[in-house]
This record gives structure tokens, C-alpha cells and sequence, in this order.
């Protein structure tokens, strides 16, 4: 009791196109299907673009961290 099986998904199925009728229902599904299409496609847009390395407001980049540059962590690291 509880759970929902096939035969209570296929009522509530017909129940829902019976209230919103056959043309209303194909149209939100049709507009289900161009927001999933379109969500796929921003993703694999996002996924070729390559980021732009950060720039000032002068629009010159902005100057890499120096190698001999050591963090607080890694000075303690060799104090030990």
C-alpha cells in the first residue's frame, strides 16, 4: 500500500489528458522536448568553451604568481 504501480500511472495518464485535452497536452510536451534539447545543447557549449584567462579593468591579463612564491602552509611545512 502506498506505492504507486503501472495501472495507477495509466489512470492518472488518461485522467490528465482527458482535463487538459489531447492538443494542450502534446504542445507542454512539445515544449518539455525544446527546454531538454536546448538545455543539452547549452551544456555542450559550455563544455568547448575555453576559459579566458583573467584580465584588469585596462584590459591587459593579469600577472601570474611568481614560482618562488611559498604559501603560509608550506613555510610551516619546512620549519618541521
Amino acid at each position: 500500500m502506498g506505492g504507486l504501480s503501472l495501472v495507477h500511472w495509466l489512470v492518472f495518464g488518461v485522467v490528465a489528458i482527458l482535463l487538459l485535452g489531447g492538443g494542450r497536452f502534446s504542445n507542454l510536451m512539445g515544449d518539455v522536448a525544446k527546454g531538454v534539447k536546448n538545455f543539452k545543447k547549452g551544456m555542450a557549449e559550455d563544455d568547448e568553451a575555453t576559459p579566458a584567462p583573467p584580465t584588469r579593468i585596462e584590459g591587459k591579463p593579469a600577472p601570474t604568481p611568481d614560482a618562488s612564491f611559498q604559501t603560509e602552509a608550506e613555510r610551516t611545512r619546512e620549519e618541521r
